[in-house]
């Protein structure tokens, strides 16, 4: 039976417990609206630990000033019922004032890696993101902690972060969850009006393009950014970023420098007011054809 736990302390207790007994933990952060990505996240770790557990919280300090924090889809209820059917073992669902108590102070912060991209559009993000994280990595323990790649810079600075800090912890990215048309399965989908819904898929029109160019060849850097931009732009509201970048690094590249072999091709643009990300490491991840 899937224990539903609230109180931080009894969270590192239970999965203290699980060690002791001999089983690997896994840890699954979300914050909630749980999809089949998140699902999909939460089966793999079952394959890599004898104990699961995930975390529902919708932290405050990663959303700025006129983000969505107040209408974040939350629904702990239905949440809880498909991580029992994924076989989970805890779901951790803390109340704000039990990751922030009063009078706390330390923040995570990450350097370059947080800057570009997404960073540069949400001031602060990446620290409210690190900082979070790594509080639920110390309360798990040592663990496998798995990620989703859709979210590519939130995966890479948590890597980051657990490197820098020798935190006892294996991160795994799983490769991006898709619906049938190729859309990638966000909590966000579900604001998307049915027209916004078909015009979403200029995102993944503009990874296949870029894929596309790259398969043919083409290693220039802007070529590859026009080709993506150019079919996003068909569908977008307005575009935060169509960038190409260097995959590990996130060093945004241009015009006619050179990508070599792996290339990071990312995505944020708002469709009606629905901010959607998406990203293909061209050399790397697939692309199915609708």
């Amino acid at each position: 039976m899937m224990q539903i736990l609230q109180d931080a302390r009894v969270f590192r207790e239970a999965c203290a417990a699980a060690r002791q007994g001999g089983r690997r933990v896994a840890l699954v952060p979300t914050m909630g609206a749980l999809h089949e990505g998140h699902l999909t996240l939460a089966r793999e770790a079952r394959r890599h630990a004898g104990f699961v557990a995930t975390t529902v919280f919708v932290n405050p300090t990663q959303f700025g000033p006129g983000e969505d924090l107040a209408r974040y889809p939350r629904d702990l209820e239905g949440d809880a019922e498909k991580l029992r059917g994924a076989g989970v073992d805890a779901l951790f669902a803390p109340p704000v004032e039990a990751m922030y108590p009063e009078g706390e102070q330390t923040r995570v912060r990450v350097g370059a890696l947080a800057e570009p991209l997404c960073g540069a559009f949400r001031p602060g993000h990446f620290e409210g993101v690190a900082t979070v994280v790594t509080k639920l990595l110390a309360l798990t323990g040592p663990c496998t902690a798995l990620f989703g790649r859709k979210d590519y810079q939130q995966l890479q600075v948590i890597r980051r972060v657990v490197q820098d800090l020798w935190l006892p912890v294996e991160v795994l990215g799983v490769p991006t969850v898709r619906e049938a048309d190729g859309l990638a399965m966000s909590s966000r989908n579900r604001y998307l009006t049915p027209d916004e819904r078909g015009r979403a898929l200029a995102l993944v029109r503009g990874l296949r393009a870029a894929a596309a160019l790259f398969d043919a060849g083409e290693r220039r850097a802007g070529r590859l950014r026009e080709a993506a931009l150019e079919q996003v732009q068909q569908g977008a509201s307005s575009i935060d970023y169509v960038s190409v970048a260097h995959p590990r690094q996130l060093t945004v590249l241009d015009g006619d420098t050179p990508v070599g072999e792996v290339a990071l091709v990312a995505i944020a643009a708002r469709v009606g007011t629905t901010r959607l990300i998406d990203n293909l490491v061209l050399g790397e991840d697939t692309l199915e054809a609708p």
